[in-house]
């Protein structure tokens, strides 16, 4: 699944909920992660004042 970062520790992670494919929204501060809440589509992330233009995607470590 994809996870993108956005300004101020905001965090999308695409992740599968049950049996739905859901997007948990987040906020990192201070090392914590603060649950927002989850979206069933891109177009609810805006609810959590989620800017897309500002998502940036995390690549895997080729490495790991």
């Amino acid at each position: 699944m994809g996870i993108w970062r956005g300004p101020d520790g905001v965090v999308v992670e695409a992740i599968v909920l049950g049996d739905r494919p859901v997007l948990r929204v987040s906020h990192r501060v201070g090392g914590r992660a603060y649950l927002q809440g989850y979206c069933s589509s891109v177009d609810e992330l805006g609810r959590h004042g989620v800017d897309l233009a500002q998502l940036v995607e995390e690549t895997p470590d080729p490495a790991a």
